[in-house]
């Protein structure tokens, strides 16, 4: 019987597991076994607290969105920032080092493929897709019209995700990844130029 404060780090723990595993067999790949593999439990510790391997795939991708969260959050908690740093600081989040990893760009990418054929995770996507697009917008709306904030919001969150798939689908991922940053950032400024009432 695992030892009372156990618990959070053994599932930390599985869930780096399962992200090694997407990343070495893709999550069809990815089973059971294979995660027992790399954390080296058995695999009843992983019934017990995920209930089996799609469990613990969900609790993965909320592992890697709540670090995108917590990302954002510790940029913004630095300092007083305006609407126009704000925006620059969630794309720096949503192309931070944990995003680049190949553990979590292959879950990413099983992930969106995954979403489209199961409920849970696409409910997931979702919210990850509703969070983007929420924070864009609350920034955006300090600088321009509402109805132009909405429209950035959905333009600069295409920017984002399909930059950073590009990005992620490379042979030099680490260039990319660099490259569309800054480009994703130069396109909102272009849109603030554009639509802003500064």
């Amino acid at each position: 019987m695992p030892k009372v404060g156990f618990e959070p780090i053994r599932k930390k723990q599985l869930i780096e597991a399962t992200l090694l595993s997407i990343g070495e067999h893709g999550l069809q790949g990815t089973t059971i076994n294979t995660i027992s593999r790399f954390s080296g439990m058995s695999s009843g510790i992983i019934s017990h607290y995920f209930g089996g391997k799609q469990g613990l795939i969900e609790a993965t991708v909320r592992y890697l969105l709540d670090q995108l969260k917590a990302t954002l959050l510790q940029l913004l908690s630095q300092a007083d920032t305006s609407p126009q740093q704000r925006l620059m600081m969630i794309v720096e989040a949503n192309f931070t080092n944990i995003q680049q990893s190949d553990a979590a760009t292959r879950t990413w990418l099983s992930f969106w493929a995954q979403a489209m054929h199961d409920p849970e995770l696409a409910k997931l996507q979702r919210v990850n897709s509703q969070r983007l697009l929420s924070n864009l917008r609350y920034s955006y709306k300090r600088l321009m019209p509402y109805d132009k904030a909405v429209d950035a919001s959905k333009m600069t969150a295409a920017m984002i995700d399909g930059f950073w798939l590009r990005s992620a689908l490379s042979d030099s991922s680490m260039v990319d990844f660099e490259e569309s940053e800054l480009l994703c950032k130069h396109f909102i400024n272009t849109l603030i130029l554009q639509y802003g009432d500064l």
